[in-house]
């Protein structure tokens, strides 16, 4: 069985890549999350596998992260989904999302998963909200905190002159010290202080 898979992004296509390892190329099915956050057509990838067997098939489902591998082996243990449609389920919402969409009991949010009606989504809460619990005490990312709009201008304009973004958001934290309301001139010029005099 296949666990992990690292070679060459041959090809990706919103819900499959080939991974080149060694002259030989792998279909590795994945979700929308997994790749959205891949490397370029010909760089270096490392995948969580999943190798699924049926008696007509052998298919490899891929995942960037352990969370989401969990996650998916989790949804296939539920009863009615498969692996198409697990692959669904992660490309909609994110782990952290679904996690806590099942502890909540939100079906709603559930239900509106393409594929996933009102009787699935409720069997989604009742059999996964125990299993559950390893995954929301995991250290899967919560979402950041959206910017708000003239931060992200700001960030915007110092990532065009040439600053890495996540340096560009650091100035603006260290020369803003959380005000809001600012113009983006402001912040920009603020932010660039910071960056010249590091």
């Amino acid at each position: 069985m296949i666990a992990t898979l690292t070679g060459r992004l041959k090809r990706k296509a919103p819900d499959y890549l080939i991974v080149d390892v060694s002259g030989v190329g792998y279909q590795v099915f994945v979700p929308l999350s997994t790749y959205s956050s891949l490397p370029g057509d010909g760089e270096e990838v490392s995948l969580q596998i999943h190798t699924h067997l049926r008696e007509d098939s052998l298919s490899l489902f891929g995942f960037l992260t352990q969370d989401e591998k969990e996650m998916f082996l989790l949804l296939l243990s539920v009863s009615g989904i498969g692996p198409k449609l697990a692959i669904a389920v992660l490309s909609t919402l994110s782990v952290y999302d679904l996690v806590h969409a099942i502890q909540a009991a939100d079906d709603s949010k559930l239900y509106s998963i393409p594929g996933i009606g009102k009787k699935t989504a409720a069997r989604m809460v009742l059999e996964l909200k125990d299993k559950i619990k390893v995954l929301a005490s995991s250290d899967t990312p919560k979402p950041a905190a959206a910017l708000p709009r003239e931060a992200e201008d700001a960030v915007s304009a110092l990532v065009n002159l040439g600053y890495k973004k996540s340096v560009a958001e650091e100035a603006l934290k260290k020369a803003n010290h959380g005000r809001t309301g600012m113009p983006v001139e402001e912040l920009i010029k603020n932010a660039l202080r910071v960056l010249v005099n590091k």
